[in-house]
């Protein structure tokens, strides 16, 4: 079974509850669709692998991408499915290489969305709607700015796309805006 998205935000929502995981969670979501649009990819699918990506991480932070094979079993969800979950801790929390485009856009932008919540926090606006790629950048050079932001993780994702660093933020940036209300950073009324 593939969860639709009404099913992933009810399972996220069981094991997930402070509002910066959530909001981290959507800001996946959201970066994923747009890259399956890019991608003329299943946007469903790409959505539902970025709500459920960190099921397991705020109750079972020290078994994170292995948890959430046995919650997501319990569901019913699909081997595809929980493989491309698993993928984005590759490296670090997981031996699964990502190997589809979706895996490797999630192992990609999972750290990047969160540098750009973190830049657009910072932005007189609170918002992700006037962030500018050369902002987003100078700040992704400051080792010291959101210093739990891994980098490396994110240029290596950029090589495993076969893309500009330059190109995946600017489109990343570009799905966040889109949900940018959703998340809490959109522009003050």
């Amino acid at each position: 079974m593939i969860p639709n998205r009404e099913e992933a935000l009810a399972l996220l929502k069981t094991y997930t509850h402070t509002e910066e995981l959530i909001n981290h969670a959507l800001s996946v979501e959201g970066v994923m669709r747009h890259f399956a649009r890019l991608y003329g990819q299943d946007e469903e699918l790409w959505g539902a692998v970025g709500l459920l990506h960190d099921l397991d991480y705020e109750q079972w932070p020290d078994e994170h991408c292995q948890k959430c094979v046995e919650l997501m079993h319990g569901a019913g969800i699909d081997e595809s499915f929980i493989r491309a979950v698993v993928s984005h801790g590759y490296g670090l929390v997981s031996d699964t290489a990502p190997e589809s485009d979706l895996e490797k856009v999630l192992y990609t932008i999972d750290e990047l969305t969160g540098l750009i919540t973190a830049c657009a926090l910072v932005r007189p606006s609170h918002s992700v709607m006037d962030l500018e790629l050369k902002s987003l950048k100078k700040k992704f050079k400051s080792k010291a700015f959101a210093a739990g932001c891994d980098r490396q993780v994110i240029l290596r994702g950029c090589e495993m796309l076969g893309k500009e660093p330059d190109w995946v933020m600017a489109e990343a940036i570009a799905g966040m805006r889109e949900i940018a209300d959703t998340i809490g950073l959109g522009m003050a009324q």
